[in-house]
């Protein structure tokens, strides 16, 4: 059996020393330049490997190919493997056929990455021999080489899950589905959302599937009564439509069942301890909560690991103080949903720093809050004409800036006391920034400036 490898990245890499250790050849190929880290472990392999191209008759030898998520469908190198009728498949595809270990796959367009996070550290903090996998940046098929765990969590995105066929996740977990990446999908919602749902699609009644019950998307698209999945919808209300395996009664006291519809003992279990903001993270705690229940974990266990979990960097995160005033990095947030989220939310007064590359966005989902909370919006981005015509009649005070610095102390003099100065850009980075988390650390790097 010999494997191609497209793309050398973190998933690819270790694709390649996984399908070496179960003694096939390998090949990789990598149309740009590959990182010296993976470089070194390639060469350290003795696995054969190609960078800034893709050999196409060294590639077509391949009687199974794994391709990195960044490669789209319609790449001509694909299409070719394709027309000749070579399976092709993801990384996580291949790491699921060789591990013993119970899967928990968490995806969903926003919220993934710190589902993801909390649920491995309320696992990893109550004992459990558990790893971290996927989207978060760690190759689950380079793990599952010594595969030393009896559990992994593992982010998902949608463009990891289109190429599974066979994988069987113990527990899936679906936050939500609003429009992104459409451009890879047809500018279809459907096959979006189906490509989502795929991380359903071999589950049976031993398994989980652990979804929310406020997205009208997957309640379009997932036909429950027909699946065998044991079936555990959450909610942020009790919903009389739903037998629900999780819902709020208050702010931050939950109420569990893992067993909905059945007279079972409900639970109840306080999140007062979390220091996650705002009504999605609400959700995505709800998600984790009901993952680590399913592993085994007490109530007790789970409040006590509440208190000690910190979220991911620029996602929701308190970055420092002045005068009296919060400022947020939510520079994660480079669609208007996941802005939504962040504006809902923050109960006070908001001075808002938003822009970039507008990828299309619809904001009028925004106008009631930003009528209703942002008393100042600043304009981060080369082109704001969008923004100034979508929100300059809703906020009191609008103005434009393209300098971070600038950005932050114009927002530290609108803000006072009582006010949170809020960088959630509902717009990608790239005109001013190298990437999210580039402009997420020159914010932080400004606001430390202040002092």
């Amino acid at each position: 059996m010999h494997y191609v490898i497209l793309g050398a990245g973190e998933s690819g890499v270790g694709a390649a020393l996984l399908a070496q250790a179960k003694g096939y050849t390998v090949f990789v190929s990598d149309k740009s330049p590959i990182q010296s880290r993976y470089h070194q472990k390639l060469q350290a392999a003795g696995i054969r490997f190609e960078e800034n191209q893709h050999t196409e008759s060294e590639i077509l030898r391949a009687d199974e190919v794994v391709k990195s998520p960044g490669i789209p469908e319609k790449a001509p190198i694909i299409q070719e493997l394709r027309k000749k009728g070579t399976p092709i498949i993801s990384e996580i595809e291949l790491a699921g056929r060789y591990t013993r270990a119970k899967c928990i796959g968490i995806t969903g367009t926003n919220g993934k990455t710190t589902t993801t996070l909390l649920t491995y550290h309320l696992l990893k903090e109550c004992g459990l021999r558990v790893g971290l996998a996927g989207n978060v940046g760690y190759s689950l098929a380079e793990q599952v080489i010594k595969d030393e765990h009896d559990y992994y969590v593992l982010e998902l995105s949608s463009f990891q899950l289109d190429d599974t066929y066979d994988f069987q996740p113990w527990v899936s977990v679906l936050l939500n589905i609003t429009p992104d990446h459409l451009d890879r999908y047809d500018y279809s919602l459907e096959k979006y959302a189906q490509a989502k749902l795929r991380i359903t699609q071999n589950q049976d009644s031993s398994n989980f599937f652990i979804y929310n019950a406020d997205d009208e998307t997957i309640q379009r698209y997932f036909p429950g009564a027909l699946r065998p999945m044991r079936q555990l919808p959450f909610s942020l209300h009790q919903r009389p439509d739903f037998q629900l395996a999780g819902y709020y009664t208050g702010e931050s006291e939950v109420q569990l069942n893992l067993q909905p519809g059945l007279a079972a003992e409900a639970e109840e279990i306080s999140t007062a301890t979390s220091v996650l903001i705002g009504q999605h993270n609400r959700q995505n705690a709800l998600a984790a909560i009901l993952c680590a229940r399913l592993a085994g974990l007490e109530v007790a266990q789970i409040e006590a690991a509440l208190a000690s979990f910190r979220n991911a960097d620029h996602r929701l995160q308190l970055v420092g103080e002045h005068n009296g005033v919060p400022f947020i990095n939510d520079s994660k947030a480079t669609n208007v949903e996941a802005a939504w989220y962040a504006l809902d939310g923050i109960k006070a007064s908001i001075v808002w720093i938003a822009g970039g590359t507008d990828k299309g966005n619809d904001y009028s989902s925004l106008l009631p809050l930003a009528k209703s909370r942002v008393k100042a919006l600043i304009c981060l981005g080369l082109d704001n004409e969008k923004l100034r015509a979508s929100f300059g009649s809703v906020v009191p005070h609008l103005e434009e800036t393209r300098q971070m610095e600038a950005a932050v102390q114009r927002a530290a003099a609108l803000a006072t006391p009582g006010d949170v100065v809020l960088l959630s850009p509902a717009c990608a980075s790239f005109d001013l920034f190298q990437n999210y988390e580039d402009r997420g650390r020159q914010f932080a790097a400004a606001v430390a400036d202040l002092r």
